[in-house]
Order: structure tokens, then C-alpha cells, then sequence
């Protein structure tokens, strides 16, 4: 599979700031950088939830429990990855 597209993951790093009310800006966020957890970005179960939303609204992409949860929003590129498998899904 291909490597996510940086304009992508540039695009969810935004989302991330705008959605989540972040304090910092979106090039403080690095690609691999966990999003929970520690030594994370330190997102919360209220983000999550926030998170799921936005990437739903934006990119269609649908988040069914907690387990594709936890592997779908580890990082930065596992979003990105995970937006473009369900849009290559598509029709």
C-alpha cells in the first residue's frame, strides 16, 4: 500500500487543531507521533469522541467501536492511511 499523502496528513493535522481546540499549531504535530497515551499529543476520550465525528463529517469515514478506534487513531498517518484504504473502498 501506498504511503499517505503529506497534503493529506497536513489536512487532518489542521483538522486536528481547528476540531480540538489544540493549543499549538499544526506543524507541532508530528506524523508518527501518538495521539494518546503517553508521550502523546495527550488527546483524551472527550477528543475521541470529537475526533470520530469530524473524520465521519469530513472524509465519510466511519469508526464502528473502540477497537478500530484505538488502531485507526494512533497517529497522524494511521488516519491518513485509514481515509485513503476507505476511499480507495469506495465506488
Amino acid at each position: 500500500m501506498n504511503t499517505p499523502s503529506s497534503s493529506l496528513k497536513t489536512q487532518i493535522k489542521s483538522m486536528l487543531v481547528q476540531d480540538l481546540m489544540l493549543q499549538i499549531t499544526p506543524d507541532q504535530i508530528g506524523d508518527d507521533q501518538p495521539l494518546f497515551g503517553p508521550g502523546s499529543l495527550g488527546l483524551d476520550s472527550v477528543d475521541a469522541l470529537q475526533l470520530v465525528v469530524a473524520l465521519d463529517k469530513t472524509y465519510g469515514l466511519k469508526i464502528p467501536d473502540a477497537a478500530v478506534a484505538r488502531k485507526t487513531m494512533q497517529t497522524v498517518s494511521a488516519i491518513a492511511a485509514a481515509i485513503e484504504a476507505h476511499q480507495a473502498a469506495r465506488p
